[in-house]
C-alpha cells in the first residue's frame, strides 16, 4: 500500500511539473525570434539601447534557465535515480555546468537592472548568488561521496530555479487579487519567487532527514 501511494504521488508531482513547464515554455518561445523588443524587453529598452551587453545576456539566461527547469524531470525521478544512473549523472553534470556557467551569472547580472528598485535587485541578485552556491555544493558533495549532503543541496538548488516558475504564479495571483502598482508588484514577486520555495524545501528536508 505504502509504495502504491509513493508511486502515486510521484506520478501527481510529475503530471503537475509538466504542466508547470509547458506554461514556462510558452513564455520562453516567445523569444525564438531573439529580437530586441520581444515580450518582456518591450518593457527594458532603456537597458537593451545603453548597455551594449544586456541583450545577449539576457538570452543566454532565458536560454539557459528553461534547461535547469527540464533536469527536474530526471534528476528527481525515483525510477532514474536507481535503474538509469548514468542519465543521472550525465544530466546532473550538465545541469551544474549549466547553473555555474550560464544561467546564475547571467541571472546577477540581469539582477542589477531589475525592475522594481533597489529591493527588488537586491533580492534578484541574492537568489542568483544561493543559486550558484547550493549548485556548486552540491556538485563538491557528491565528488566527496557525500550522497545525502549532495541531494539537500541539489534540492535546495532547484528550488531556486523553480523560482522561474513560482515567480510568475505569484505576479498572476497579486495582481488578480489586490491589483497593486507595478512598481509594487515587482518588489513583492522578487522575494516571494523564492523565498518560500526555499522554507518549504528546508522543511522536507528537515522532515526526511536528508543532512
Amino acid at each position: 500500500m505504502n509504495s502504491f501511494f509513493r508511486e502515486y504521488k510521484t506520478i501527481l508531482w510529475q503530471i503537475c511539473f509538466a504542466w508547470f513547464f509547458i506554461l514556462m515554455l510558452n513564455i520562453t518561445l516567445k523569444y525564438v525570434s531573439f529580437d530586441s523588443d520581444a515580450a518582456f524587453l518591450q518593457i527594458k529598452q532603456t537597458e537593451v539601447n545603453t548597455i551594449s551587453p544586456y541583450l545577449f545576456i539576457f538570452y543566454v539566461h532565458v536560454c539557459s534557465a528553461i534547461f535547469t527547469l527540464f533536469a527536474g524531470f530526471t534528476q528527481f525521478n525515483d525510477r532514474i535515480l536507481k535503474r538509469k544512473t548514468r542519465i543521472h549523472k550525465n544530466v546532473g553534470k550538465l545541469y551544474v555546468l549549466v547553473v555555474l556557467l550560464l544561467a546564475a551569472p547571467s541571472g546577477f547580472f540581469i539582477g542589477l537592472f531589475a525592475n522594481g528598485g533597489f529591493y527588488a535587485k537586491v533580492s534578484f541578485v541574492t537568489l542568483s548568488i544561493l543559486w550558484f552556491y547550493f549548485t556548486l555544493k552540491a556538485f563538491l558533495e557528491i565528488k566527496k561521496r557525500q550522497i545525502n549532503k549532495h541531494k539537500a543541496f541539489m534540492l535546495r538548488s532547484f528550488a531556486l530555479a523553480f523560482s522561474a516558475i513560482t515567480l510568475r504564479l505569484w505576479k498572476v495571483i497579486l495582481v488578480y487579487l489586490f491589483h497593486p502598482s507595478p512598481m509594487d508588484v515587482y518588489q513583492i514577486i522578487a522575494w516571494l519567487g523564492w523565498i518560500p520555495n526555499l522554507l518549504l524545501i528546508e522543511y522536507f528536508i528537515y522532515k526526511q532527514k536528508i543532512k
